[in-house]
């Protein structure tokens, strides 16, 4: 099942299966990437609760998420989600040091940044939150204008 809600960062696709949200696409939305969706589902509660909880998140109400998770990914790749979650909110982290925190040389970065990108639930697995080693703002598969306007929401200076 799924729903489209409207963000700051545009169209949100948010995708359910069994009970767990499994991606939060952006627009544009790609139909044919093989990734089950089902029928669109606007009353679903895990889609409204996500929709909600999303909602908070933009008005700077909600700073962790707590909704049942079920990226499908590679074992690596879980592993290095497991480790965005871990990123609090308003702060960031290297490639490397993902990479450090997972027991691999900081040649694991471009690994890290590969599991990075494929991330399937931005946003709520919190890819934005990782940059370069010298703090720039590297690749984002939402789009650096995405990534910096997700950054700088989290900014307390903002606030």
């Amino acid at each position: 099942m799924w729903t489209v809600i409207e963000s700051p960062v545009g169209p949100l696709r948010i995708v359910e299966q069994d009970g767990a949200i499994t991606a939060i696409e952006f627009s544009p939305f790609r139909d044919h990437d093989g990734r089950p969706r089902g029928p669109r589902a606007d009353d679903a509660p895990l889609l409204v609760e996500t929709a909600r909880q999303l909602g908070e998140y933009f008005a700077r109400e909600r700073t962790v998420f707590d909704l049942p998770l079920a990226p499908v990914g590679t074992g690596w790749q879980r592993d290095v989600w497991d480790q965005l979650v871990k990123i609090g909110y308003g702060e960031t982290a290297s490639y490397g040091e993902i990479a450090a925190r997972l027991g691999k040389s900081n040649a694991a970065s471009r690994a890290v940044g590969t599991a990075n990108g494929a991330n399937p639930i931005p946003i709520v697995i919190p890819c934005h939150r990782v940059i370069g080693a010298n703090g720039t703002l590297t690749g984002y598969a939402g789009g650096l204008d995405r990534k910096q306007l997700l950054l700088g929401l989290e900014q307390p200076a903002l606030f």
